[in-house]
This record gives C-alpha cells, sequence and structure tokens, in this order.
C-alpha cells in the first residue's frame, strides 16, 4: 500500500471515529467500544473492497453485500455509510430519535446502504451464509462480507454457520471477527473464553487469517487472501486483534465504554483527542 493511500484511509477513519463520537453524544445513549474498534476495518471494506456500491442505488442487485452480525456497533457503520454519501453527515445527529432513519440497531427498511436488520446477536453470520450460497446458487459474481465480535462468537449459531459454509463451499463468504477482548460484562476470557479462536474456526473448514485490525497493510493482506481463496471452495475468517474504544484513551480497553454515551466533558475530551490524531495524520 502506497504512503498516499494509507494517509488517505488513515484520515477517513479518524473522520469516521469523530463522527461515532458526535453521533452517540446527541443520542445521549449507544456503543461506542466496538464502534471504534471496528472503524479500521469498515473504512477499507467500504472505500476500497466492496464492489459495485452506489449511493444513488443502495439497492443496486450486482453490489457486494456486508452484514453487521454485531449490530450495537451500528454508530460505526452509519459514519461510514454517511462519509461515502448513503446519507447526509447531518443525519448521524439523529441517531436514535424517534422517526430518525438511524436506529440504535440497523434496520434495512430505513437506511441506504444497510443490507440487512440485525440486533439480536448470533444471527448475522448465518444469514450472509445463506446470501453467499444464494448468490453460488444463481451463478452471480457477488462477495458477502460480516463482522461479528469476540462476545457474540459464544453463540452456538455463529458455529452452526461456519460448518454450514464450509460444508457448501462458499468460498464467496469473509467473515471478520472482531477481537477486543471485552464485551458487556467484562472480559470475554472470562466471561465464555472461546480461545483458541483461530484453531476453532480452522477446525470448521475455514482459511484463517490473523492481523492487527488497525493495520491498514494487514487488513488489505486479509482481502488478498481473501480473493485467493476465491475458486478454491474455502470461506476466510480474518480474526482482527483490535482495542476496544480505539482512538479515545478513556474509553480505550475498558469494558464500561461498551454501551454508553460521553456525556459534555467526555465529548470535548474525545474530540479534542481525535482533532489531534487528525491534524497529525494531515502533516504526516
Amino acid at each position: 500500500m502506497t504512503p498516499e493511500k494509507k494517509k488517505e484511509l488513515q484520515l477517513f477513519a479518524v473522520r469516521a471515529r469523530k463522527n461515532v463520537i458526535v453521533s452517540l453524544h446527541a443520542a445521549g445513549s449507544g456503543h461506542p467500544g466496538g464502534s471504534l474498534s471496528s472503524i479500521d476495518y469498515l473504512t477499507y471494506l467500504y472505500t476500497e473492497e466492496m464492489r459495485n456500491l452506489d449511493p444513488k442505488d443502495p439497492r443496486k442487485a450486482d453490489r457486494d453485500r456486508f452484514v453487521l452480525s454485531k449490530g450495537h456497533i451500528c454508530p460505526g457503520l452509519y459514519a461510514v455509510l454517511a462519509q461515502c454519501g448513503f446519507f447526509p453527515e447531518k443525519d448521524l445527529l439523529t441517531l436514535r430519535q424517534p422517526g430518525s432513519h438511524l436506529q440504535g440497531h440497523p434496520n434495512m427498511n430505513l437506511t441506504p446502504g444497510v443490507d440487512l436488520s440485525t440486533g439480536s446477536l448470533g444471527q448475522g453470520v448465518s444469514a450472509a451464509a445463506g446470501m453467499a450460497k444464494g448468490a453460488k446458487y444463481l451463478g452471480q459474481d457477488i462477495h458477502v462480507f460480516a463482522l461479528t465480535g469476540d462476545g457474540e462468537i459464544a453463540e452456538g449459531q455463529i458455529w452452526e454457520a461456519l460448518a454450514f459454509a464450509a460444508h457448501y463451499k462458499l468460498d464467496n463468504l469473509c467473515v471478520a471477527m472482531d477481537i477486543n477482548g471485552l464485551q458487556i460484562d467484562g472480559a470475554t476470557k472470562d466471561v465464555m473464553n472461546m480461545e483458541p479462536i483461530d484453531k476453532k474456526v480452522e477446525a470448521f473448514g475455514w482459511d484463517v487469517i490473523k492481523i492487527n485490525g488497525h493495520d491498514f497493510d494487514d487488513i488489505e493482506k486479509a482481502f488478498e487472501r481473501f480473493h485467493a481463496n476465491l475458486g478454491t471452495g474455502k470461506p476466510t475468517a480474518i480474526l482482527m486483534n483490535t482495542v476496544k474504544g480505539k482512538g479515545v484513551s478513556f474509553m480505550e480497553n475498558q469494558a464500561g465504554w461498551h454501551g454508553k454515551a460521553p456525556n459534555d466533558k467526555e465529548f470535548e475530551q474525545a474530540m479534542a483527542e481525535l482533532d489531534a490524531a487528525e491534524k497529525e495524520i494531515e502533516e504526516a
């Protein structure tokens, strides 16, 4: 990846993080931790990886699909969609408000760019596998992507979906797992230790790549691995080591920031830190 491209992606990501904080502060509720840890993946996915996306035609038939299985981190998805032009960035100020098309979980019937309504944890990977199977059945060149988390993968349906995808050779399916080590009740290793995740996913018949989920070179290599698997019959899993609350010092690695919004003082501090990060990237 060229330095220019990396800088472009870093600027997009830090601005998306700012929009996450702005929307959550306006709403007075929501989920910052996982939204911030997933931003770099979502940035690359929507700006570099997914094909045939058209903000003017969000339901374009030949577009690639994305399923946000852990739907509560939709502030991150909304920020990226807004910056890609699916709806005005000012709409982010209406997060979770009555009548807004940006609710606390994604709604495909309300929000341009959302491919599946999600919220009940554990179901998204199954839906993504179904989309990938449908594309194969119809002979369509459509790639399907899904994002789950290390807390969510304690749900049994995730593993049924992984088995299904391997059995039906869904090499057009790529599932990312946001492994930030925390969930609403604390550390994942204490709530439900799923390690070794890589060995378990491999045992279900997937090709697994482990990366730093905040390194755009790593993210690019992971998607290159997905491309290499096309035609092999093997689905791809990207295990992303991330920092919950990435980019805001007092939110980083704090389970308490799984699901609450910043107050006025915290909002000012978070925005000051992200403004400084943006300036540093611009001047590099």
